[in-house]
């Protein structure tokens, strides 16, 4: 990895997010732990970067499709397969593309996301992509320690918040362990970890996924509140949001901390 840099003429950026792994152990690791079919899938990586990840991905058999935002990196990336797995090249789509704003279009229908995601764009990252790929069923993904923490934390504890809940819209999502700094070139100033999620359906209400997303953003607004002051901008009519609440079956002394994503879709349901 790198060799192929220098070769490159290639310096990582912060601000790009680009650590690139650089022990096959770890990414070999990150293949088994993502369980994907042993018959193959369709896999969608965001920033394979200098392609260690992506080399173990199609050494397993998958397909890939490879979301690069740097041009120099998404321009050599065929290359580079080419050279170290000529057999595989096939089974490689690039995408030069921001996977903040990437189209289901330009992706396809992968079954699976397998990826060493951006750290500063993680969450708005994962979110999209569950967003616009109903196909993607499961996935891994590494990100910041504690990104990994918020992003699987059940209602209660000190790190549910926002990611958590929007994340539970979509998946079960829960931790699948840590991943040492050595391992990355350059190595990063976090901790970093694995996070599994596996898709499942939304909860049943007839509000729309923006609604209880506006929701869930205002009760955390103001996290130590109840739920009942919190959600006072959100719904400033005090005595409508009363009616709200109780058809929802919510308790208004309750912080927003302590409700899970049923509660909130609840919440959006009962204004209809």
């Amino acid at each position: 990895m790198r060799s192929l840099a220098a070769s490159l003429g290639l310096r990582p950026t912060k601000q790009r997010g680009q650590n690139f792994v650089i022990d096959p152990n770890t990414v070999r690791r990150i293949v088994r732990t993502a369980e994907l079919s042993a018959a193959g899938e369709s896999v969608l990586e965001v920033g394979p970067g200098l392609g260690s990840l992506t080399l173990a991905l199609l050494a397993e058999g998958h397909r890939v499709t490879a979301v690069e935002i740097d041009p120099l990196l998404a321009g050599a990336l065929p290359g580079t397969i080419a050279s170290y797995a000529p057999n595989q090249a096939d089974r490689l789509i690039v995408v030069l593309a921001d996977a903040m704003t990437v189209q289901l279009s330009e992706i396809g229908s992968p079954e699976a996301c397998v990826a060493n995601l951006p750290y500063n764009v993680a969450v708005p990252v994962l979110l999209h992509l569950l967003a616009i790929a109903p196909s993607l069923r499961h996935g891994l993904v590494m990100v910041q320690s504690e990104v990994a923490d918020r992003l699987a934390a059940p209602p209660g504890s000190r790190t549910y918040g926002v990611p958590s809940a929007k994340a539970a819209w979509y998946a079960e999502v829960r931790r699948a362990g840590p991943i040492g700094r050595n391992v990355f070139w350059p190595a990063p100033n976090v901790d970093s970890g694995l996070v599994a999620f596996e898709r499942r359906e939304p909860p049943a209400t007839p509000a729309t996924r923006e609604e209880v997303f506006a929701v869930i953003e205002a009760a955390f607004s103001q996290r130590r509140k109840t739920v009942r002051s919190a959600l006072a901008r959100w719904m400033p009519d005090r005595d409508r949001l009363d009616e709200v609440l109780q058809k929802a079956g919510i308790d208004p002394t309750l912080r927003g901390e302590m409700l899970g994503i049923e509660e909130f879709a609840a919440i959006a349901g009962a204004t209809y």
